[in-house]
Formats: C-alpha cells, structure tokens, sequence
C-alpha cells in the first residue's frame, strides 16, 4: 500500500472550520475503490495544525487519487485556507492494513 502522512497548518480564521472545509474532498476521496483510509486529525498542540492520514490499495489508486476530479478541485479550494505548503511522508509499504502495536496489548 502507500501509506501518507501530511500535516496541514491552516490559517487560525479558518482551523475550526477545516473538517467542513475539507469535508467535500474527504468524501470522495474516501469513495475511491482504492482508498483504504482518509483521516484528519487536529494537533492537542497546535490548534492549528491537522494531520493527514491516508492510505491507498497500490500506485495505481494512488494515480487514480492525484488524477481525480475532486482532487483538481481540492488544488483549488484548499490553498487559500493554509498558512503554508503541507508537509509530507509517503511511503510505499508490504502491508494492507494496520498492524498491532504489541508493546501496549490489550489483555
């Protein structure tokens, strides 16, 4: 799978309305037949920041992702909202899902 990480500093106008502002683009995005997951979250420590969470089956979803229609048009609609360009980790790993984090098991 790809697996990709990307944090997002948002104008403060706009950060407590980033999940309606993204809300479109989330949606279809996680509609796509190859997105295993899309998740944002908001930093306990920049109000600020979201981060991204996001897989996809193979580079051919990942194609099909930055080739969409909704992402052209979150190209268009999201940059006004952000204080700078996203960071990003993306990584092409053997997985299809979460593993366990075996160090805090749950018994």
């Amino acid at each position: 799978m790809i697996f990709i990480t990307a944090k997002f500093q948002i104008k403060p106008e706009d950060a407590d309305r980033w999940p309606e502002i993204a809300g479109a683009f989330t949606r279809a995005t996680r509609a796509e037949p190859g997105c295993l997951w899309f998740d944002w979250s908001r930093s306990v420590d920049d109000p600020n920041e979201y981060v991204l969470v996001e897989a996809f089956r193979d580079g051919e979803a990942g194609a099909a992702h930055v080739n969409s229609a909704h992402f052209k048009q979150a190209q268009q609609d999201l940059p006004p909202h952000l204080r700078s360009t996203p960071r990003i980790v993306s990584q092409t790993i053997e997985q299809d899902d979460w593993s366990e984090l075996g160090e805090l098991a749950v018994k």
